[in-house]
This record gives C-alpha cells, sequence and structure tokens, in this order.
C-alpha cells in the first residue's frame, strides 16, 4: 500500500465517522450542539434532519471521489476531472477554519481535529494521485 492509498484509506474512514455523525443527527440524537455552530442543541428540528441526511449522501459522493482519484474504487470517474480533488482540498481547509471559528466549544474540540485529518488526507491524494 503505497501512500496515496493510505491517504485515501484515511480520509473514507474519517468521513464515514462524519457520515455516522450525520445520520444519527438525522436519526434524532441529541447532538445538535455539536454541528451548526451548535445553533440547534438537542435534537434537529425535522428540515435539519433532511438537511443531514443530504449532507451524508453528499459526503459519500466526497468519499468515492478521493477514493477514485487515489485509484482505489471506480478509477475512471476521477480522471476526467482531475480539478475534483482540489475542490475537496479547499473545502475541508474551509471546513478547518469554520469549524476553529464555531461558537460552539464543543465543536470546536470534536470537529477541528476531524477536519485536519480530512484536510491533510486529501492533500495527500491530490499531490500525489
Amino acid at each position: 500500500m503505497d501512500t496515496t492509498d493510505l491517504a485515501a484509506l484515511v480520509f473514507a474512514a474519517t468521513i464515514a465517522l462524519v457520515i455516522g455523525f450525520q445520520l444519527a443527527l438525522a436519526a434524532g440524537a441529541p447532538w445538535g450542539a455539536y454541528a451548526m455552530g451548535g445553533s440547534f442543541p438537542g435534537r434537529y428540528p425535522p428540515a435539519m434532519r433532511v438537511a443531514a441526511v443530504v449532507m451524508a449522501l453528499i459526503l459519500a459522493l466526497v468519499a468515492l471521489v478521493v477514493l477514485s482519484c487515489a485509484g482505489l474504487l471506480l478509477p475512471g470517474l476521477a480522471a476526467g476531472t482531475p480539478w475534483v480533488i482540489w475542490v475537496i482540498v479547499a473545502l475541508s481547509a474551509v471546513g478547518v477554519v469554520m469549524n476553529a471559528a464555531s461558537r460552539s466549544a464543543g465543536e470546536r474540540r470534536l470537529w477541528v481535529p476531524v477536519t485536519l485529518v480530512l484536510l491533510v488526507s486529501s492533500l495527500v491524494v491530490a499531490l500525489t494521485a
């Protein structure tokens, strides 16, 4: 296993945890203080639960793109659009900044390390794939 493969797998595993968190929010877990700047402490309202499901689907697609860029899954998917990995790197960087600036201390403690892992692993894939 090379560096690109390892980085892609770390990214995918980390995204899987984030997807699990989003699906738990959608199912009614009282973790709203750890998302969206703590704007919805406790259980998400119905509209935010739907948004959490949509976010989980988007994150699954993002993981698929990173795995594709690394050549681990559906390698032809990202072949025609090599710039997409850089969009993911940029969004991961924005995620770090947004989570670091969150009003919610719990969100900062939980998500800054997670988004840093996503940023570094996606950057490794972008640079080495």
